[in-house]
């Protein structure tokens, strides 16, 4: 059996502290995070489907709610998550087809992934607004 003595000064893991942070490694984090909150924005979808099922009144309540400054950031952050996250999956549906592994290719789909998700919940929401009259 082994005897239990002080412990012997062994080198940490290199993590943060030595590897530079990669496109790839920051879309990683990212598409989990998005995945994580696209959980809890759901759960503000459902709410908001039990108020329109509850009645006008509660509806509107909650409608008012998202009508505020503070609603539209989080249905604004909403939005970019659900398209972010949907460009990442479609980033992965091509490496599961065996393509796309090639470094410049990589970093290509990375961009497009960022810019995409931007630009689409731009546009999503430059639409929504000049249908709904603006702010």
């Amino acid at each position: 059996m082994a005897q239990a003595g002080p412990q012997a000064d062994r080198p940490l893991s290199p993590h943060l502290q030595i590897y530079k942070p990669m496109l790839t490694t920051i879309m990683s984090i990212l598409h989990r995070l998005t995945g994580m909150a696209l959980y809890a924005g759901s759960l503000l979808v459902a709410w908001w489907l039990l108020a329109a099922a509850s009645g006008p009144q509660y509806y509107n309540f909650v409608s008012g709610l998202a009508d505020t400054i503070f609603g539209r950031i989080v249905l604004f952050a909403y939005t970019w998550a659900l398209i972010h996250h949907m460009l990442g999956g479609i980033r992965h549906f091509i490496w599961d087809t065996g393509s796309g592994f090639e470094l410049p290719t990589v970093e290509l789909m990375a961009r497009a992934t960022i810019i995409g998700s931007l630009g689409l919940t731009a546009l999503i929401w430059a639409v929504a607004l000049t249908m709904t009259g603006g702010l």
